[in-house]
């Protein structure tokens, strides 16, 4: 059972590394758009062909939706793949692996959940542990320009994180307030942030005809195709299957291996350099991660060990 864990943060690290790919293929707001046009149009088929259209929808509960829309596919995506086009894919997902304690933030400042003073040593050591990465640079970072000691595309995928975070907030509001299924939620949020980044993509990309460069079709197709079955459709529902085995603190813990498969998926396919920040970044946020979730990971040890012997 625990190799499907792994499986899982592998195939997201894979997002990554395949995302980098394709980039250089097709410009990154058409990539996007037309990926999650697409996926949003398939979880929404499946839903309906599952459960028929009988879906009730108010302002409230759409304006929920259009907000998933537009901070969960739409600024989530567009930010974090235009910081892709400069940082390695390691480096990007990386960022990512602050989630955590983004989403510790959330939960303190609004839904007022108390943290004991451990797992704010944790997230302090997290926020610092990953100063290393952000310093150090590679000369096509350095061509998206700087804001102070960071870099833009660093910024714009830690702004990213950050809204990915708040999306899972409006997600489970919507499955737990409007009692919406994860698959409707998702699909009309990818439905519609696909029709904006489209729009976004027509306003700023060279249309002649497409943002993609025509010689290298089956290149991109191949890269689409796999982001959008592995991102959009494999890890959602493996996710969700895993998250009724373990606990949502050992899968948040484990998701730390996300970045050490990245590392690997780029040193060996994309030739990116692993410096020793990277080393040191790492060793941080797994000893930050380790004291921020020590007591939870105490209590849901035993059921952990009874779902990987059984």
């Amino acid at each position: 059972m625990m190799f499907f864990v792994f499986v899982l943060f592998a195939l997201f690290a894979s997002v990554f590394t395949v995302g980098k790919v394709a980039l250089e293929y097709a410009q990154p707001f058409f990539l996007i758009g037309s990926r999650m046009l697409v996926a949003g149009i398939l979880l929404l088929a499946y839903e309906f062909y599952r459960k028929g259209a009988r879906i009730s929808m108010n302002w409230h509960s759409f304006g929920r939706i259009l907000r998933l829309a537009f901070f969960n596919i739409y600024i989530t995506n567009v930010l974090e793949f235009w910081g892709l086009k400069y940082l390695t894919s390691f480096k990007t997902c990386f960022i990512y692996s602050l989630s955590p304690f983004i989403s510790a933030l959330f939960s303190y400042f609004i839904f007022t959940e108390k943290m004991s003073i451990k797992k704010w040593i944790g997230l302090m050591i997290g926020f610092v542990g990953i100063l290393p990465m952000l310093l150090s640079e590679t000369s096509a970072e350095q061509k998206a320009g700087h804001f102070f000691m960071f870099s833009w595309a660093e910024l714009a995928v830690i702004i990213a994180a950050t809204t990915s975070v708040y999306g899972w907030i409006l997600l489970r509001q919507l499955v737990n307030e409007n009692l919406y299924s994860p698959l409707f939620a998702n699909g009309m949020s990818m439905l519609i942030g696909g029709i904006i980044t489209l729009f976004h993509s027509m306003l700023v990309e060279d249309w002649k005809p497409v943002p993609v460069n025509l010689n290298n079709l089956v290149p991109f197709f191949i890269c689409a195709a796999w982001l959008l079955l592995v991102s959009n459709l494999i890890c959602y529902n493996l996710y969700g299957w895993l998250m009724k085995r373990f606990s949502a603190t050992f899968m948040s813990f484990a998701g730390f291996s996300t970045s050490m498969f990245s590392a690997l998926f780029g040193w060996a396919l994309l030739g990116e350099e692993l410096g020793l920040a990277f080393f040191i970044s790492s060793a941080l946020n797994l000893l930050g991660l380790s004291l921020f979730y020590q007591e939870e990971l105490k209590k849901s040890s035993v059921r952990v060990d009874h779902q990987t012997t059984g």
